[in-house]
């Protein structure tokens, strides 16, 4: 078999899956937005020799545990509809950031990377895909430009008391902060400046992962 039929048969079962997912989530996406997601994935698979990606290189992998993660971790956030900026803190390859983009277009999204090749791996999606309000910045969130943001998103980024810290100056006032976790994380103490932490639960379609998000709002002072 060619590389050229093995990969457009990998994108073709790519799409169907992703397809599938967001119809569970009742998500209403475009053939020209699940056709962006699916080149996402393309990308990452095809740079997964060249950078650290943990546990999930495989196409459909990527698909399933991070696109639809992510596609779910955004059905969770109706704030997501008035917001005008998200920000995506320690956003490695670029989830979930990435695929939010691609989802609501009318946000603009920073993603906010210290490692050289994942910035640079987000910078050529944002120029391969067309995403135009995507945002590429490298450095640690603590020593580049903040741009206050509606919703300031952080996974896997550092310990969640260490994030709380680190995400504050990132949300607009009102705003609040989305922490994903594991179905089984324990509550995280609140630092001063938030109103009190809420829980909201999630199932990523497809492979049927329970997850959680520890959500805050920035206090209005």
């Amino acid at each position: 078999m060619k590389n050229g039929d093995s990969r457009e048969q990998s994108e073709v079962a790519v799409f169907s899956l992703l397809a599938r997912g967001l119809a569970e989530l009742e998500i209403e996406a475009s053939g020209d937005q699940i056709n962006c997601l699916t080149q996402l994935v393309s990308l990452v698979s095809e740079w997964a020799s060249r950078i650290s990606l943990t546990g999930h290189r495989e196409p459909l992998d990527l698909a399933s545990h991070l696109v639809l993660d992510a596609a779910a971790l955004s059905r969770q956030l109706p704030e997501l509809d008035r917001a005008e900026r998200l920000a995506d803190l320690g956003s490695g390859v670029g989830f979930p950031g990435l695929p939010i983009a691609i989802l609501r277009p009318h946000l603009e999204v920073a993603l906010v990377e210290s490692r050289q090749k994942r910035h640079h791996l987000q910078r050529e999606a944002r120029r391969r895909l067309g995403l135009a309000r995507a945002l590429p910045i490298h450095g640690r969130s603590d020593e580049v430009e903040i741009q206050p943001s509606d919703v300031v998103v952080a996974q896997a980024m550092t310990q969640p008391e260490r994030a709380l810290d680190l995400m504050r100056p990132w949300t607009r006032a009102g705003g609040i902060v989305v922490l994903p976790t594991s179905e089984s994380a324990i509550r995280p103490a609140l630092p001063d400046g938030y109103d009190d932490l809420g829980v909201r639960e999630y199932e990523v379609p497809v492979i049927h992962r329970r997850r959680r998000l520890w959500i805050a709002q920035v206090r209005d002072e």
